[in-house]
């Protein structure tokens, strides 16, 4: 069984950075894939960026140029660096990982999820 713990998250002003981690711990045999998704009130929920151990990247159109996607490998762990934040990137964040599991079984965990809130 994998497990993601987010961080991170918090209350910032229009035009300022938060930085996300999302650690993944249990028996992880290889990583996959990894990224953020986020859910507005009212909204369905919508993909923010993914990254392959390849690195590889894709952010949506709203976040791009403003939001960095990262990963470490030997952590395990995947970041979501977000700057020029906007009201409207208000919502709860949840973070996923994909992969292999030492007994050799795909597996996709999310996170808890951690809320942002920009004000303007």
């Amino acid at each position: 069984q994998v497990q993601l713990v987010e961080s991170g998250g918090g209350l910032v002003q229009a035009g300022g950075s938060l930085r996300l981690s999302c650690a993944a711990s249990g028996s992880i045999f290889r990583l996959n894939d990894m990224g953020w998704y986020r859910q507005a009130p009212g909204k369905q929920r919508e993909l923010v960026a993914s990254m392959s151990t390849g690195g590889s990247s894709n952010y949506a159109d709203s976040v791009k140029g403003r939001f960095t996607i990262s990963i470490d490998n030997a952590k395990n762990t995947v970041y979501l660096q977000m700057d020029t934040l906007k009201p409207e990137d208000t919502a709860v964040y949840y973070c996923y990982e994909q992969g292999i599991t030492t007994s050799y079984s795909r597996f996709q965990s999310w996170g808890q999820g951690t809320q942002v809130t920009v004000s303007s």
